[in-house]
């Protein structure tokens, strides 16, 4: 009879396919991407974990800090596809409303200053 194999050895010789995300993070200074391959069966979370990109940044807290993929806002619990990119998002130094508010401001100053 052959070639012929039993589910349950076709089923304990199969292992998941890995696929590569990266996980993305900027300081003010510049962006950080790391690339990480992970089970195709991951989450956004696991691909945050197995970047090591907290050990580096103990700043960043999964709790608070807001987890993007393509600039999309996502939750921990994603499961990820091929080629993704997962973005974690810290808060902003200033309200670009307001900055953008006070350079109006400063603009009128300058016109009825000449």
């Amino acid at each position: 009879m052959g070639n012929t194999l039993m589910k349950s050895e076709m089923i304990t010789d199969v292992s998941p396919r890995q696929i590569i995300v990266e996980v993305a993070y900027a300081i003010p200074a510049s962006q950080l991407i790391f690339t990480v391959e992970v089970d195709e069966n991951a989450t956004v979370e696991d691909a945050i974990l197995a970047s090591g990109i907290l050990e580096e940044f103990p700043e960043i807290d999964l709790k608070v800090n807001k987890i993007g993929v393509f600039s999309k806002l996502t939750k921990l619990d994603k499961p990820l596809q091929h080629k993704d990119r997962i973005e974690i998002y810290r808060k902003l130094i200033a309200d670009p409303k307001a900055v953008r508010k006070q350079r109006a401001a400063e603009g009128k100053k300058m016109k009825k200053g000449t």
